[in-house]
């Protein structure tokens, strides 16, 4: 501002050579700079400058509004995107099955009897396909945000917890599946491995469960989920009801007892207590 003020004096004594000290400012003026300025410096008008920081917090304000709608337009298009990606991919798996041609039949015919017409029996060589997700199905995973931080690691084991306790088992076991093999050393692995066995048990599978509870505990018995998993392979021994389910969960809370009596008193004590009561052990 100072350089366009001289400038400015320069190009007025340029057309008005001479001009008359009633309106401008003439060429030496009294030392009136305040301490800590340049000698010869002139202040900057007030008004000016108060009209130049009343504009720039105008743009600061907008600035911020601009950034505030970019950011929810951004996560409506997100949400959006989910959408149409399941729609996409429900119309897909809706074009890849073939339906019948007209006038056929799913079944074989058997032969003709003297007794009447033949009659359709189902081949036991065609098998129904598993069905794939329901388009609801895939929109409410899609609706389950994962975080996005620092650690992507955590992020990983976050987001197969979040499918978990919305209760989709088979999405969480894939989820913690791949944290566990992509991160196999990092913080979280006991808490992964034991929330695993349990999305395998809430899911009705208690083998493949106990597999998983039975390794957590095995690998790292100092792991951070290592006696919960000790006590959620006694319920899957339990679920399993096999002839040894009684002997083999005895083993497994007396294993328990032995190994995390502070547990036992403390955090665990009441799914301790449950699972004890549900067995008589000698």
């Amino acid at each position: 501002m100072n350089r366009i003020e001289t400038q400015l004096r320069a190009l007025q004594r340029a057309v008005f050579p001479g001009g008359d000290q009633r309106f401008f400012e003439p060429e030496i003026t009294a030392d009136t700079a305040p301490q800590g300025q340049p000698q010869g410096a002139t202040l900057p008008n007030a008004t000016a400058l108060t009209d130049v920081l009343a504009r720039l917090d105008a743009i600061e304000q907008q600035l911020a509004r601009l950034t505030a709608a970019s950011e929810i337009s951004g996560n409506a298009i997100t949400l959006l995107q989910g959408r149409v990606d399941a729609l996409e991919a429900a119309r897909t798996a809706a074009i890849a099955v073939p339906s019948p041609a007209p006038g056929t039949t799913t079944g074989t015919p058997a032969p003709a009897t003297a007794g009447g017409p033949a009659e359709l029996v189902s081949n036991p060589a065609i098998t129904t396909p598993a069905p794939g997700p329901t388009p609801e199905r895939l929109a409410a995973v899609r609706a389950i945000l994962k975080p996005q931080t620092a650690d992507a690691g955590d992020d990983e084991y976050v987001y197969g917890f979040r499918l978990w306790d919305a209760d989709f088992y088979p999405e969480a076991q894939q989820q913690l599946s791949l944290f566990l093999e992509r991160y196999p050393d990092h913080a979280r692995e006991s808490f992964a491995r034991n929330l695993l066995g349990r999305a395998y048990l809430d899911n009705g599978e208690p083998e493949a469960a106990g597999r998983q509870f039975l390794a957590n505990y095995l690998d790292n018995k100092q792991g951070a989920r290592a006696p919960d998993s000790l006590l959620y392979l006694v319920e899957a021994t339990l679920a399993l009801n096999s002839a040894q389910s009684t002997s083999r969960a005895c083993i497994a809370l007396a294993e328990f007892a032995t190994t995390y009596p502070t547990e036992m008193a403390g955090r665990l004590k009441g799914q301790y207590d449950a699972l004890r009561a549900r067995v008589t052990c000698p």
